[in-house]
């Protein structure tokens, strides 16, 4: 099949969560640059939205942990753009945190950011996406954590692997007409990322990367817009892994200290 640009998103409404700042953000920007209308979610206002070719995206003020707030959130893309083509869960994180003293309070809500909140806002656009006749695309933001758990992540790295779970069970679920797939991300270089990365400014943890950088919110913007579109039509339930090839093994870097 023959398409005039797979990267052409006019017509087409899209939601963001967490896109008011960070990668967000960014797949915010791309989707509008393409042509979308775009939706992004907070629990407070930002100082500015995501722009492009002379628009804005929208914003809606909610707390996509609680049900029917994400609920709200999906009927209010739909109230502004008439229908939902695709929603780009990108809402998430945590600080480290010490698993053998850290609040059981703490855990559960590092899990309802990261796994119950995703799973919220994918049941509501299901329910308007089935009843279209092109259907929709849901893309979930993970981690490369669900692969490979670092210390002072545990809460996060479970619910990260949850959501990897999740993304496949619902691939199977509320397919042909939903495609759901997730991300896998890797070092991101974003402003509030950057303070985690050394003095250095991020030189050496670089070097334990194959790609000689860590990635940048555009990296995976791309990424969305792929999933989201024509050329990803039989794509479904897929981890793509967007983290420039992983780390190289420590035991790798212990024999090369040149590196």
């Amino acid at each position: 099949m023959f398409f005039d640009n797979p990267a052409d998103f006019t017509g087409r409404a899209v939601l963001v969560t967490g896109g008011t700042k960070g990668i967000g953000y960014v797949i915010a920007e791309s989707f509008l640059a393409a042509g979308a209308e775009v939706l992004v979610c907070g629990r407070t206002s930002p100082e500015r939205l995501p722009t492009a070719d002379g628009r804005s995206a929208e914003f809606a003020a909610v707390d996509i942990r609680d049900a029917e707030q994400a609920k709200t959130l999906v009927e209010t893309a739909v109230e502004k753009f008439g229908r939902l083509d695709v929603l780009v869960n990108n809402a998430g994180g945590s600080p480290d945190s010490d698993a053998a003293t850290v609040s059981t309070r703490f855990f559960d809500k590092i899990v309802a950011l990261n796994l119950l909140a995703p799973f919220y806002v994918a049941q509501a656009a299901n329910a308007v996406m089935c009843g279209q006749d092109e259907g929709g695309s849901i893309i979930n933001i993970g981690s490369v954590s669900a692969h490979d758990p670092q210390p002072g992540t545990a809460a996060y790295t479970a619910a990260k692997a949850g959501l990897l779970a999740l993304t496949k069970a619902l691939a199977l679920e509320w397919a042909p007409k939903v495609r759901v797939n997730h991300i896998t991300t890797g070092l991101i270089r974003t402003e509030a990322a950057a303070e985690v990365y050394g003095a250095d400014g991020g030189a050496a943890v670089t070097r334990t990367l194959p790609m000689q950088r860590m990635a940048v919110p555009s990296d995976i913007a791309g990424a969305c817009m792929f999933l989201a579109g024509p050329l990803a039509s039989y794509v479904n339930g897929a981890d793509l892994a967007v983290h420039g090839g992983g780390e190289l093994p420590a035991r790798y870097m212990a024999l090369h200290p040149e590196m």
